[in-house]
């Protein structure tokens, strides 16, 4: 016995041991706070004073170092977040990740982003280099002053590469991944429904717009009416899809929130300061560790405040003294396919001056801890090639990312704006993926325009895919700076976007027909902007955005109780019953208490979900993801109910409906319970003794994704922020979760109650509970 008891001593010594180890190294690997450090390169001392949130505020006597400081601190905090992002953007990830990210890396490898962000970093001006440069060292300087490398490399058993000048460009290029690269393939699925669908069919099922449309310039676009029998020359629906399994895949993507923002902008004759009022809340996935990093810098009597990218060096979205400004993801058309006509010998495409060669480049992909991985990447004059339609045809995409001037540092100069027309001449130039630029002054002016460049095309819309033998195949160009689109000082001083079409006519032509959001969370936001009386105060407006009223399902409710008739309860008793209780007792919010929320919703997106392979049949013969039913479509067939528009195979509309309806009962008892916030590090799965540490609670979350109050498990409202330059310390600014990377921090999690609750917090740092001190 005595041998045993020695063993399990012994063993718990070892374990012991080991945790002591685990902790220590944990511990090692947290930022320095507090006291002295030298910092190679700076100038003159520099301050950075973190609140009891971790907001940092940093201190310097000149922009060069201000801008090593936040290298500094960014690496010091989030350089495990930057870099993934800058692996990602260069399908690099298995490199660090392993065997697990292969599919990814053979998907994002062929952008060659690493090679375009060298392109970039060349043609920076010499002012610029100097700042990228500061910024790089101040980065290697925060990663090497650690006294571990950060965790989770720990946890994965590799050691973190530098940084490189050029991994800033590619978090840029992150970003485009992440807001354009869905639309890539959109001219396929336009061309599979202009060869599959007659034109009235195709009208009707994708219209431009309906009547929930918002724009800021021109007018609503009206939707088509159901085409009448005779115009549909031979369509017929397929069938609808037997595999409720398949049915649920539809009915998720019918209902998963569309990806982008919202923000908006109150002229000062209608604020309570007389300033502008700028309100943002950008929607993005939602992660550990968060996205955006909370900074506020300040040189001499200048400050600029707002959410930074850890590695970029500037305030993404923010204020100083002088003007706010915000972005939403626009879903203009910033890329288009080009369908490649084969030469007379292999390898060759027809172009308009004759036949060129395609570039096969040979890429490996790096593999942690196994083999590297081949890779063959086909390369044409207009881009890389991606796709293949049901001949066979190949198409290389044309994307304004893929131009070395589409990233650029000169969001950054936003520092140097003292007017609106001065930020709106900066976001003319500047490099970022085209978006939704809302700005406000102190002297009361607002604005919109399009920040970003702008693809110019020369005689055609950019729709459909062109042939490589067409001569305006190519762009020729960026579309010149007085030309973009910008609407100045409404009569009615309020401007409001959120990713729907922003304009109509010339401008809409400008900017391109994308994948818009359905208009009815810019709807929902632009009444509750025009109903307000009296003058805006900062917690009025952030009122407007946090809006979780479910105005666009209200006529779906209404549809579900006319289906859960008396006659429908009574063929199926006590089940339908309840279920028309629920609805019955909804509260017209997505409310976390609301226990018929989750149901209406659900029918809807069963609808859409039985619906949309059906009617987009002859279409996905041709394309497989096309699935263009419009919200304005989906409600008229299901009202309305025409005879030649039932899906193949299906009894009644009234018998599709009724299936919906009992499939839409399957859902928790009240929306918080089915929407609970699933906010976690990458590695929490992999961790399952400590993963728990690596989450924000699951709390139940209000709000959905056609509202203004956007919210779902692990999307939502990466920051909201409510601002008026000048006066700035009224101002709002909360994010899902805190600056920290690391779950030991202080400020782990900091502020995540306050943006579930939709309380405000300050705009500004508040007073320093740490102080540490760079010198050179």
């Amino acid at each position: 016995m005595k041998w045993i008891v020695r063993a399990l001593a012994a063993l718990l010594v070892v374990v012991v041991l080991l945790a002591l180890s685990g902790w220590l190294f944990l511990r090692a690997s947290l930022p320095q706070l507090d006291g002295e450090r030298a910092l190679a390169g700076l100038g003159a001392p520099v301050t950075v004073e973190r609140d009891s949130l971790g907001v940092v505020r940093i201190v310097a006597q000149n922009r060069l170092d201000a801008t090593r400081a936040l290298g500094f601190i960014h690496a010091q905090d989030r350089f495990f977040g930057m870099d993934l992002l800058r692996r990602a953007a260069a399908g690099e990830l298995s490199a660090l990740l392993g065997s697990a990210t292969v599919d990814t890396d053979r998907v994002l490898r062929p952008h060659r982003f690493r090679v375009h962000a060298r392109e970039a970093v060349a043609l920076l001006s010499s002012a610029d280099r100097a700042l990228l440069t500061a910024y790089t060292e101040g980065v290697n300087a925060g990663l090497d002053a650690l006294g571990a490398r950060p965790f989770e490399y720990g946890v994965l058993r590799e050691a973190p590469a530098r940084w490189q000048e050029e991994d800033a460009f590619l978090v840029a290029y992150a970003m485009f991944l992440d807001l354009q690269r869905a639309g890539l393939d959109d001219e396929l699925e336009t061309r599979a429904e202009r060869l599959g669908l007659p034109p009235a069919v195709r009208a009707f099922l994708d219209p431009a717009g309906d009547a929930w449309d918002a724009p800021l310039m021109g007018a609503p676009i009206p939707a088509s009416d159901v085409p009448p029998a005779d115009s549909l020359d031979g369509y017929r629906p397929g069938p609808v899809d037997p595999a409720a399994e398949a049915a649920e895949t539809y009915a998720a993507r019918a209902g998963a929130p569309p990806v982008g923002s919202n923000n908006g902008a109150v002229a000062g004759a209608r604020t309570e300061t007389g300033a502008a009022l700028v309100a943002d809340d950008m929607h993005l996935g939602l992660r550990l560790p968060h996205i955006w990093y909370r900074a506020q810098i300040e040189i001499g009597d200048q400050r600029i405040g707002g959410v930074t990218l850890p590695g970029v060096p500037a305030v993404i979205v923010g204020s100083t003294r002088h003007v706010a400004w915000g972005f939403t993801n626009s879903y203009g058309d910033f890329s288009d396919l080009v369908r490649l006509v084969p030469g007379a010998t292999p390898g060759t495409v027809r172009t308009a001056t004759g036949e060129v060669v395609l570039d096969t480049l040979r890429e490996t992909i790096a593999v942690a801890h196994g083999d590297p991985v081949a890779l063959e990447v086909v390369q044409s004059p207009w881009g890389p090639v991606l796709y293949t339609d049901e001949s066979g045809a190949a198409y290389a995409v044309q994307w304004a990312a893929y131009r070395p001037e589409s990233v650029n540092l000169a969001l950054g100069d936003l520092w140097e704006a003292r007017s609106l027309d001065d930020a709106l001449a900066i976001a003319h130039r500047a490099g970022v993926p085209a978006q939704n630029f809302v700005v406000g002054d102190r002297t009361g002016r607002v604005a919109w325009t399009i920040i970003g460049r702008i693809p110019q095309r020369t005689g055609r819309d950019g729709q459909m895919p062109t042939l490589s033998t067409d001569p305006a195949a190519a762009w020729s160009g960026w579309v010149d700076a007085a030309a973009v689109p910008v609407l100045s000082d409404p009569t009615d001083g309020l401007i409001w976007t959120a990713n729907n079409r922003v304009a109509s006519g010339e401008a809409l032509a400008l900017i391109g027909r994308g994948p818009y959001a359905h208009g009815a969370r810019a709807h929902q936001i632009r009444d509750n902007l025009q109903r307000h009386t009296g003058r805006f105060s900062e917690r009025d407006l952030l009122d407007v955005y946090l809006d979780d009223r479910a105005v666009y399902y209200e006529r779906w409710q209404r549809l579900l109780l006319d289906v859960l008739d008396d006659d429908a309860v009574a063929e199926r008793g006590s089940s339908r019953a309840s279920l028309r209780e629920r609805v019955q007792g909804w509260d017209g919010r997505a409310s976390v208490t609301s226990p018929g929320y989750g149901v209406v919703k659900r029918f809807h997106d069963g609808l859409a979900g039985r619906l949309t392979p059906a009617v987009m049949a002859p279409a996905r013969a041709r394309y497989a993801d096309a699935d263009d039913l419009s919200e304005s479509a989906l409600y008229r067939l299901v009202t309305e109910q025409p005879a030649e528009w039932l899906p193949e195979g299906a009894a009644s509309w009234d018998a599709l409906l009724l299936e919906a309806a009992d499939a839409a009962g399957d859902v928790p008892q009240t929306w918080g319970e089915q929407n609970r916030a699933a906010i976690a590090h990458p590695l929490a799965e992999a961790l399952p003794f400590v993963g728990r540490w690596l989450r924000m609670p699951a709390d139940p979350l209000a709000g959905d994704g056609r509202m203004p109050r956007v919210a779902r498990p692990t999307f939502g409202a990466s920051e909201r922020m409510v601002v008026s330059p000048g006066f700035e310390e009224r101002g709002i600014l909360h994010m899902p979760s805190g600056n920290a990377g690391h779950p030991l921090s202080p400020y782990w999690g900091a502020g995540h109650d306050a943006w579930v609750e939709g309380r405000p917090l300050p705009f500004l740092a508040g007073r320093a509970r740490w102080t540490l001190r760079l010198h050179p």
